[in-house]
């Protein structure tokens, strides 16, 4: 038999044919396999295409042999990866506010392809990236290489950074001039990407929301702060920054309704220390960013939590409630 020009690529096309279109409920037989290379003008004879899923096999393919009724099929059985851990990958993409919506479908089209065209089916039926709040900033999917980058050369960057006015319109900030920071971490929070990093001006850590970063530049220059991060855990440093707003970090004291014990650890972790504080009720002191969005989550247990201590944390509690009150008084309460 004559070899047909792709006949060196017949092994790779089975390789492609059976992992794209097998699985467990899902499998062929000799006769399709040889039909689909026909198709892809590669002549092959039944014992040639026994010889080359045996090879497939030795290789490390996890390829399954059955008898089904009278019929030998086969299938991929098991793959670099799991249907219920591409479905996490799938839930992670779609569900991340720094991708915008064609960044979205685009990688969850590429995770579909590591399954079988069946179970993409199943995966495609899950998308519902479409009504979502998806960043508007297509290049931070390519940021967040480049920021990797200078924190793995131990380079200082620069970069613009913006807010959006009510125009919709982005207004840069610090008056438009260069952000200059020593990078050091990447942080995925409240579904948004943010840098931290050492601004050496400032002697302080900051972090950014990535997906405002614009203009971003490498310096060639070493990064400074390396002390300031030595003892930085980044998980706590996250818990800390309720919706990462930065604000002077405080020891806080709180108390709590017995009940709500597991939102305070799920907010702090396990090592938080919840010390009983009266019939039904417990303390709980931990260091916070003393900032609005603080104020805004200990409101959202009512009359279960109080900020008790310090003083000076309190009183901004305070003028925060009554700010907000004020915009909801009664008429009859300003005359």
């Amino acid at each position: 038999m004559a070899k047909s020009p792709n006949q060196k690529q017949k092994l790779l096309l089975i390789k492609r044919y059976l992992e794209e279109n097998t699985d467990e409920e899902h499998p062929v037989t000799t006769a399709q396999i040889i039909a689909y290379l026909g198709a892809q003008g590669v002549a092959a004879e039944r014992k040639a295409v026994y010889d080359d899923l045996e090879t497939l096999t030795a290789f490390g393919v996890d390829l399954m042999r059955e008898r089904r009724g009278n019929r030998t099929v086969w299938y991929v059985a098991s793959r670099e990866f799991q249907l219920p851990e591409l479905r996490l990958l799938v839930d992670s993409v779609q569900s991340s506010r720094f991708l915008t919506r064609r960044k979205s479908l685009e990688l969850i089209g590429k995770i579909e392809s590591l399954a079988s065209v069946h179970q993409a089916r199943g995966l495609r039926r899950q998308v519902w990236v479409k009504n979502r709040i998806k960043s508007m900033n297509e290049s931070i999917y390519y940021l967040v290489d480049d920021l990797h980058a200078a924190i793995d050369a131990d380079e200082k960057i620069r970069f613009h950074y913006f807010q959006y006015d009510p125009r919709r319109e982005r207004q840069l900030r610090h008056g438009g001039a260069w952000y200059e920071i020593s990078p050091y971490a990447l942080m995925w929070d409240s579904e948004n990407y943010y840098l931290v990093g050492y601004d050496s001006a400032a002697g302080i850590i900051k972090h950014f929301r990535v997906d405002k970063i614009v203009d971003l530049r490498r310096t060639g220059e070493r990064r400074d702060g390396a002390e300031a991060f030595a003892g930085v855990d980044m998980s706590a440093y996250a818990n800390a920054h309720f919706g990462m707003f930065s604000g002077a970090m405080t020891n806080v004291r709180m108390e709590f309704d017995n009940a709500l014990a597991g939102a305070v650890i799920d907010r702090f972790g396990t090592e938080a220390v919840l010390v009983p504080a009266g019939e039904g009720r417990f303390s709980v002191t931990v260091p916070v960013a003393v900032t609005e969005p603080f104020f805004g989550w200990l409101c959202t247990f009512g009359d279960g939590a109080r900020l008790t201590a310090p003083e000076s944390a309190v009183a901004a509690m305070r003028e925060h409630i009554d700010k907000i009150a004020g915009l909801y008084a009664r008429k009859e309460d300003n005359r």
